[in-house]
């Protein structure tokens, strides 16, 4: 309420954004100066097999948070004396608020979610284990007694260890799906059809050729963002209005520092709506952007509510929607839309298939917990800003079960290292989408008339699940969640069997190798 500790919060939250976004890891001096951002940092985990390396980029990257620790103890008093002047305990118990049901009920129902699928992730996680004891030596693949190196997951926070299909890969080759050599080739090809294009008047050939690669990956990222498009539309619901497609961000600005984390906006509650991406060619960008339009096409179905309905049931819904859409990029799917062959069918290429959705989806679950489960402690005063760093890996530790390779001291502030907390963006509804996506799509599944194993499941070009889904997107914030996710699924309460269903033949399996 008072205005100059408003401004105060303002521009604290707008420093600490501002530092993630021009976030840059830079060695040497002078002309001998290198520095590298958040996608080449990342490009080198996801690629490299070269420990030290690996480490130094993950290194690397962290340090971009530590100048935000004082700015970050800070704010959290500045939210918590906001969240107070509102009627809450603290900033954590607000954000426990928005779920038809008390804070701390949200807290235990979050317990209980992750109490159902831990077996599954406890499965991947002593795999895993495996797999890199046997890439980088049984000294190396684990730290901590049994603990997964943070830096060797092919992710800066552990949240998606796709990367690590080359030694994951249970099968290799068996139903190849490689989606990412599909996708450059497309790339190339633009890259080339530019190119033969005649340049400005005067244009050096560097300047045309910068020019070429320019319009090409504009190009491709709207023939991704076309695909995704092709499969809202497939299920009846209406093609994106012009304006996105002016609007929109789909490529990194050449002028300027942009966040390129993804992220989808509704602009005026009356269909202008636009995604902010920096889209490369790869499969998990593509994934990214069939997960951003669920948020445009739950925008565009509710905006026809009050002002006080648009959003989502809660906010684990508007995350689940373009997931559950995901779910159903099976490789026949693929197959369809020309960006792999026709899939084998086999055991192997089933628990290929799997393993390849699980390290995505089950691999996120305990980090969807994990650092909100640190923020309500740092709102709520558990946590001590001189333990911040200490209670974040004791969390990781006890949800991830990752740990770093050597120790990382209140110097740093490794929570600020990941956008959503300098950010300020809650998260556990990233966790609670994890499960209400498998719920969704086990129901659209049923209206499709589905027959066989859940993981088969494409309901692309189905009117009617097209039809029960549009109904749900429609009714926003209107009624409790309960009551929506009732209309849609018949049971009133998360649950997560479904996760487990579609993942029985992987679970079956890694029991049997580990």
């Amino acid at each position: 309420k008072d205005p100059k500790k408003l401004q105060e919060l303002t521009q604290i939250a707008t420093r600490m954004e501002g530092m993630y976004g021009s976030g840059s890891h830079c060695t040497g001096e002078g002309d001998a100066k290198t520095c590298r951002d958040i996608g080449q940092l990342s490009e080198v985990l996801a690629t490299s097999r070269d420990y030290d390396a690996q480490l130094d980029a993950w290194q690397g990257w962290h340090t971009i948070s530590q100048p935000m620790r004082k700015d970050y103890i800070r704010f959290a008093e500045l939210v918590n004396e906001g969240a107070r002047d509102m009627g809450f305990a603290d900033a954590g118990e607000m954000w426990r608020s928005g779920y038809d049901m008390s804070p701390a009920e949200l807290a235990a129902e979050t317990d209980r979610l992750w109490d159902q699928v831990k077996p599954l992730y406890e499965q991947l996680h002593c795999f895993a284990r495996g797999r890199l004891d046997a890439t980088y030596g049984s000294d190396k693949g684990q730290v901590a007694g049994g603990m997964l190196p943070a830096h060797l997951m092919g992710n800066l926070w552990q949240q998606d260890w796709g990367n690590l299909w080359d030694m994951m890969q249970p099968y290799p080759g068996a139903g190849s799906l490689d989606v990412n050599a599909a996708l450059r080739a497309i790339a190339q090809a633009d890259l080339a059809s530019e190119r033969a294009k005649p340049g400005a008047p005067g244009a050096t050939a560097a300047q045309r050729e910068v020019e070429a690669e320019r319009a090409a990956a504009l190009v491709t990222a709207k023939k991704m963002t076309e695909r995704a498009q092709d499969f809202y539309v497939s299920l009846g619901m209406p093609k994106l209005p012009q304006g996105y497609w002016e609007k929109s961000q789909f490529i990194k600005p050449r002028d300027r520092d942009v966040v390129c984390h993804a992220s989808a906006w509704d602009m005026d509650m009356a269909g202008d709506v636009r995604t902010k991406m920096c889209i490369v060619p790869s499969e998990e960008e593509l994934t990214t952007i069939y997960h951003e339009l669920g948020h445009i096409y739950y925008d565009l179905a509710y905006n026809s509510q009050p002002p006080l309905f648009q959003g989502g049931a809660h906010d684990g819904f508007h995350e689940a929607i373009g997931d559950t859409i995901v779910l159903s990029m099976t490789p026949d799917y693929l197959n369809s839309i020309g960006l792999v062959d026709k899939p084998a069918v086999s055991d192997e290429a089933v628990i290929n298939g799997q393993m390849r959705m699980a390290l995505a989806k089950v691999a996120f679950m305990p980090f969807g917990l994990m650092i909100d489960r640190w923020r309500w402690g740092v709102f709520d005063g558990s946590i001590k800003p001189d333990q911040y760093n200490k209670a974040w890996w004791d969390l990781k530790a006890k949800y991830q079960g990752v740990a770093p390779n050597g120790a990382r001291g209140e110097e740093f502030f490794d929570a600020g290292a990941k956008y959503h907390v300098p950010g300020n963006t809650p998260y556990t509804r990233y966790f609670l989408s994890h499960i209400l996506q498998f719920q969704f799509y086990k129901a659209l599944c049923d209206a499709s008339g589905h027959q066989g194993p859940l993981y088969q499941c494409n309901y692309a070009n189905n009117p009617e699940a097209g039809k029960r889904y549009w109904a749900m997107l429609s009714k926003g914030a209107s009624q409790p969640w309960q009551k929506t996710m009732k209309e849609l699924t018949g049971k009133e309460e998360m649950d997560g069997s479904a996760v487990l269903e579609y993942f029985a033949p992987l679970q079956t399996w890694l029991k049997e190798q580990n």
